[in-house]
């Protein structure tokens, strides 16, 4: 095998959750969040993904945790948001384009919850000096 992903699989596009991690990683913050899937909930798209050079013009969308599902699906885009955040800012999922990594922050049992998660890869980063 040369390395390349089955014809049947579409890898994400680099910088970006996959479907499946994406669908997974919002229902988490769902279960911890006080207001559940009626959390309102901010989405970044970086304008270095969308190829854009007008940076004045963000791509910022508002709306329910509960509909967090569709932000996958924006016909504008085909990756997931470079960063998704609770409006009270009581925890922010950041993509990271050149590390192919996702950082969460968040109350302890959010993170506890992602940790202990069976379908998703998560380490504990260490606190910076």
């Amino acid at each position: 095998m040369d390395g390349s992903w089955p014809l049947h699989i579409s890898p994400p596009t680099e910088g970006s959750l996959d479907r499946e991690t994406w669908n997974r990683l919002i229902g988490i913050p769902t279960e911890h969040s006080p207001a559940g899937a009626d959390t309102r909930c901010l989405a970044y798209y970086s304008p270095l993904m969308l190829g854009a050079t007008d940076f004045e013009n963000l791509h910022v969308q508002a709306g329910r945790l509960g509909d967090a599902g569709i932000l996958y699906d924006n016909p504008e885009v085909d990756f997931s948001p470079s960063n998704f955040w609770a409006e009270d800012h009581s925890w922010v999922v950041c993509t990271d384009y050149d590390l192919w990594a996702t950082k969460v922050a968040g109350p302890a049992p959010l993170i506890e919850a992602l940790l202990n998660d069976t379908e998703i890869e998560a380490v504990r980063l260490p606190w910076a000096p």
